[in-house]
């Protein structure tokens, strides 16, 4: 097992790609705190763990939230003694022009898809450091490295992820903490499903391999850049977009 008795925080665990990468890692041997806004959610995905034999425990967390994340990070401790992974996967997109962006729509995914990965990387590291070492992985996005029509916002958040998943790279690498990012492309999600056929179509076909991603890919990505087979791999952002023509 490749993460065999590692504790591992995923954010936004009750969906998706989350869910997807909270039984992954379960299956590989981690103990798995499934965070997530929704509870219920949360719930749900932690007891699908336990069912399949896995170790988990749901807590709710609000990222945008100090007090939030301070209330699961306390609820982590009382589980386990200590954290080996976090995967900052929680995030949220509210699109429009820039022009027509409302102050309300920007705060809310600056809060959530930059904020809330520094408020949970800062809680998450005392406890790494006191381990000797650990892994942060932060869900960026292609959009962050070449921008996208309609989501200022969620640009602006992602480049602001890549950077500090670059900074944190060189303040943490002296006490064992390795930090990298994944950057997905056109992925298979709720998100996706309504989107317009023709629209998804124009995705496929700046894709060279043809298809979108599927959940699976973005968790194999998380799942290698949390095992110990990636040692000597920091401050990288992995593209995993099946060659994405922007």
């Amino acid at each position: 097992m490749r993460l065999k008795d590692k504790v591992a925080l995923i954010t936004g665990a009750g969906q998706g790609i989350g869910r997807l990468t909270a039984m992954t890692f379960a299956r590989e041997g981690a103990r798995v705190v499934v965070a997530d806004i929704n509870m219920t959610s949360a719930q749900a995905t932690a007891t699908a763990i336990e069912q399949a034999d896995g170790r988990a425990k749901a807590v709710f967390l609000d990222v945008s939230r100090p007090e939030s994340v301070d209330a699961a990070f306390q609820s982590l401790s009382n589980w386990a003694d200590g954290l080996d992974i976090l995967v900052n996967n929680a995030g949220i997109t509210r699109d429009a022009r820039m022009q027509k962006m409302s102050e309300e729509q920007f705060d809310a995914v600056i809060a959530v898809n930059l904020k809330g990965v520094w408020l949970c990387a800062k809680a998450a590291v005392p406890s790494m450091v006191a381990r000797g070492g650990g892994s942060i992985i932060n869900a960026a996005s292609i959009v962050g490295l070449y921008g996208n029509f309609g989501q200022t916002n969620y640009v602006a958040a992602k480049s602001g992820v890549i950077g500090m998943t670059k900074t944190w790279a060189r303040e943490l690498g002296p006490s064992g903490i390795r930090v990298n990012a994944i950057a997905p492309g056109f992925i298979s999600t709720d998100m996706i499903a309504t989107v317009p056929e023709k629209v998804v179509e124009g995705m496929r076909e700046r894709t060279p391999l043809r298809r979108l991603g599927r959940a699976e890919d973005i968790a194999n990505a998380y799942l290698f850049l949390a095992s110990d087979e990636a040692s000597f791999i920091t401050g990288v952002v992995l593209s995993v977009d099946g060659g994405l023509l922007f």
